[in-house]
Parts: structure tokens; C-alpha cells; sequence
């Protein structure tokens, strides 16, 4: 149903500029409670992902392109939380619901190319280690310092580029429905269904997006680890497969981490027509909240080079105090 809710009147005349985000519609009288869990996972990744990004950068030995990945993953998870948690604790806490077409816009774009980004940047780390297990001898000579800032940049620009249309086709629409969001937070097609304009173009491409860059990123990343298990399994030495795929642990468990909960969520919305609305939410909620808040523990806990300077940190600070 392409306009839910279009009642028979004329609205034409009348476009909102000023929405009004619900938070979790259903659980209002726990939205103090739920707060709890949105702030603590906040603050764990404000706290991991920087306490990460300074142990790379700070430490020359850990300047190879698994850890350069993982520094852009680490501050693509801090753009991802800061563009959704501080604006639902508003929500629970100071019933900020008010939101402007322009905020709203500006905020779903943010979202979009972050979570594109992501997904762009775990491709590449799959094919880093597609090198690092292949090609062992050639890893270095293969992905130089130089190309990692290049794979950065072009990372960026397919995600900038592909969401930055999506401003004008949100532009064009006048929004005579609605104005109420049963959300937390803007995204597109949340934001176009209230338009009394057709909005299958925005659908269309929102669709072909979807299919053209973390669809495909999945494709690619199955194909490399199907690579990768070849070579694995052909190893000789059980101590080396071991430490082949130990190497591989860690990105893996965050592949799970970043496309379960998304996948997830679609097959419930897709599928799970009678679950209550607010479960929808709290699922889409999680999807921002999981990824960035755990992947620096992951990488953490088993990855020892980082496990050893995050003890180093820590302790040397507890020293000092």
C-alpha cells in the first residue's frame, strides 16, 4: 500500500514542515526504563570505539590495514549511534518529539550513508583477509598505506553518492498526510509513505540501492570467505588452519552482528504482520544500538595485539591515578 492511512479529504493545500517522533509507540510508560539500555550502550560506544581509534592510530605496529579498516569501522559506528541515540533520549526524557522536515532529512541521510559505509567497509576487511590468508608473502605490496586512504575515500563517495539523490526526491514531495512518526528516529520510506504525491520512484530506488550496495556487499563477502575456507582447509598444519581462521573470527562475528539484526528485521516486517508495532521499533532500535556498542569489545577480546594495548591503557591510567 503505497499511501497508508490517505483518507478521501483534500490536503493538498497543507505540507508539514514540523513532524512529531512518538519514540517507541505502545511503551511511552516505560520509555524512562527503556532509556536505560539506549544511554548505557551510548556510553559504551562513545567509550570503546575512541578508546580503539586512539590505540590504533597511536601505536605504529598496529598500522596495518586490518586495524586501518577497523579505525574507519570504529568512527563509522560513532557517526551511526550520535545520528540516532542522543535524539530518542530526548524523546524519553524531555519529550522533545518535535522535528523539522530539514532535521528530519539531514538526519535520515546521515543514517543512510553511515549504515552503506559500514557495510563497504566490512567488504573490505573481508577481502583484506581473502590477501592476508591467500597471499600472505604479497599482503603488504598488495594493499600499501596509500591504497588503504584511497579505499577510504571511494568507500565514501559511493555512499554520499548514492543517498544524496534521495534529498531531492524527499524535496519534491508535499507531505499532507500525517505528521505523527511512530519512531525514534527519521528514515526514508518512513518519511515519504506520510506524501500525497506517488512515491514509487522513491521506493524503486530505495529498493535498487539497497540491492546495489549492502546486498551486494553480502554477496561478495560470502564469495571471499567461500575463497578463503578453500585455501583454509588445504592447509596442512592443523596449528596454521587454526590461526587461519582465528584471524577470521573477529570480522566474522561482526558480519553477524551488523547484517543479523537488519535481516531480521525485515523478514518480521515482511512476514510478522500481527506483531505489535512497538516490537518493530525496539528491533530496528537494536540494529543501531548492537553493532557499534559491541564491536570494539569483539575486536577486543580476540584480537590480542589490541587486547594487550587496551590493558596497557587501562592499567597505566589506574597506575597513575
Amino acid at each position: 500500500e503505497i499511501f497508508p492511512g490517505m483518507n478521501s479529504l483534500n490536503h493538498t493545500a497543507v505540507s508539514h514542515i514540523v513532524f512529531h517522533l512518538l519514540g517507541i509507540p505502545g511503551l511511552e510508560d516505560q520509555h524512562m526504563w527503556i532509556s536505560i539500555p539506549f544511554f548505557i550502550s551510548y556510553i559504551i560506544t562513545l567509550l570503546g570505539n575512541s578508546l580503539l581509534i586512539c590505540i590504533i592510530l597511536k601505536k605504529r605496529s598496529l598500522h596495518e590495514p586490518m586495524y586501518l579498516f577497523l579505525c574507519m569501522l570504529a568512527g563509522a559506528d560513532i557517526v551511526l549511534s550520535t545520528c540516532t541515540v542522543p535524539q530518542a533520549l530526548a524523546i524519553f526524557w524531555f519529550h522533545a518529539r518535535e522535528i523539522s522536515l530539514d532535521r528530519c532529512i539531514t538526519q535520515l541521510f546521515f543514517i543512510h550513508t553511515t549504515f552503506i559505509s559500514e557495510s563497504g567497509i566490512l567488504l573490505v576487511m573481508a577481502f583484506d583477509r581473502y590477501i592476508a590468508i591467500c597471499y600472505p608473502l604479497r599482503y603488504t605490496t598488495i594493499l600499501p598505506r596509500a591504497l588503504i586512504g584511497k579505499i577510504g575515500v571511494t568507500i565514501s563517495l559511493r555512499s554520499y553518492g548514492t543517498i544524496f539523490p534521495i534529498i531531492f526526491l524527499l524535496k519534491r514531495l508535499t507531505f499532507c498526510q500525517n505528521n505523527i512518526i511512530p519512531h525514534t528516529y527519521c528514515e526514508h520510506i518512513g518519511l515519504a509513505k506520510y506524501a500525497c504525491n506517488d512515491i514509487r520512484v522513491n521506493i524503486w530506488y530505495g529498493f535498487s540501492i539497497l540491492m546495489l550496495t549492502v546486498v551486494l556487499d553480502v554477496v561478495l563477502i560470502f564469495v571471499s570467505y567461500v575463497l578463503i575456507l578453500c585455501v583454509i582447509f588445504r592447509i596442512p598444519s592443523r596449528d596454521a588452519r587454526h590461526k587461519a581462521l582465528n584471524t577470521c573470527g573477529s570480522h566474522v562475528c561482526i558480519i553477524v552482528l551488523f547484517y543479523g539484526p537488519g535481516i531480521f528485521t525485515t523478514l518480521t516486517q515482511r512476514f510478522g504482520r500481527h506483531t505489535p508495532p512497538h516490537t518493530h521499533i525496539l528491533l530496528a532500535n537494536v540494529c543501531m544500538l548492537a553493532p557499534p556498542m559491541l564491536n570494539p569489545i569483539i575486536y577486543g577480546i580476540k584480537t590480542k595485539q589490541i587486547q594487550e594495548q587496551m590493558v596497557h591503557v587501562l592499567f597505566t591510567k589506574q597506575k597513575l591515578l
